[in-house]
């Protein structure tokens, strides 16, 4: 019998790309940028940030070695295809649940990228 609202139970969708993702609503984690998911997706199908990720060098080491740098990359085009113009919006961008997933790694546990730190990259 289909539900009194029309809503279906069903479970929830997971991302090639990370299986440990899954989409469900939930009015508490929100975002906004939820579609990047699918932008993040069809990379991980083409692989452009794989091979963006081999002429990325960070020439820092010891202490100084930043953030992975081909998720500095993906937060900045991703927030770009989300429509934020520039790195003003890093910060807010950065704790966004979608975002730190698009960009993976540590970010994934903690914030992305901030500010200071994308207009370092994107200057450099």
């Amino acid at each position: 019998m289909a539900q009194p609202v029309g809503e279906a139970q069903s479970d929830a969708l997971r991302p090639d790309f990370d299986r440990r993702l899954k989409l469900e609503f939930h009015g508490s984690s929100v975002t906004s940028d939820a579609g990047l998911l699918a932008y993040r997706e069809l990379d991980d199908a083409l692989g452009l940030m794989t091979i963006a990720e081999q002429h990325l060098v960070d020439g820092r080491t010891g202490r100084n070695g930043r953030r992975c740098l081909v998720g500095m990359l993906r937060q900045s085009v991703f927030g770009r295809l989300a429509g934020y113009e520039d790195v003003n919006d890093a910060d807010r961008l950065g704790r966004d649940p979608a975002m730190r997933w698009i960009v993976g790694g540590k970010a994934i546990e903690r914030d992305a990228a901030s500010t200071s730190q994308m207009g370092r990259f994107e200057t450099e």
